[in-house]
């Protein structure tokens, strides 16, 4: 089963590169990845172009300048795959997340929307940002 992970794009230069090795690096394989260049005007634009020749899971979609919603939305426009990941550019997921997530929905068949918790300096958040919808 194919995840698409989308993560919009604005600005991020600084975080982009631990993001994206997150996303790559996840123990399940089958990853269509979808990079949103929400209008950039840092180097996050030519970033998400080296990603993408880097890896062939990866798809880089160049927009106007349209906020978060707007960019998730083009990513869930395009996307191929049975269930959705949503990851902002500025944060990083454990290399077991998507497995562990994907894992934990075929075993709850009532389930449609799973979001798990975040750490932010050592501490626990549970429930706030870092959500997976699939």
């Amino acid at each position: 089963m194919v995840i698409s992970v989308i993560v919009p794009v604005y600005n991020v230069e600084r975080w982009l590169d631990r993001c994206v090795t997150s996303i790559v690096g996840q123990t399940y394989k089958n990853l269509e990845i979808i990079l949103i260049d929400d209008g950039s005007t840092d180097k996050s634009s030519e970033m998400c172009d080296a990603w993408s020749r880097l890896d062939d899971r990866i798809r880089v979609v160049h927009k106007a300048n349209g906020g978060l919603s707007s960019a998730r939305n083009e990513g869930l426009g395009i996307a191929m795959g049975a269930r959705i990941a949503f990851v902002d550019s500025d944060d990083w997921i454990d290399s077991e997340m998507l497995a562990t997530m994907n894992r934990w929905m075929d075993e709850q068949s009532a389930v449609d929307v799973v979001m798990c918790g975040t750490i932010k300096n050592g501490l626990s958040l549970f429930g706030v940002g870092g959500s997976v919808r699939w």
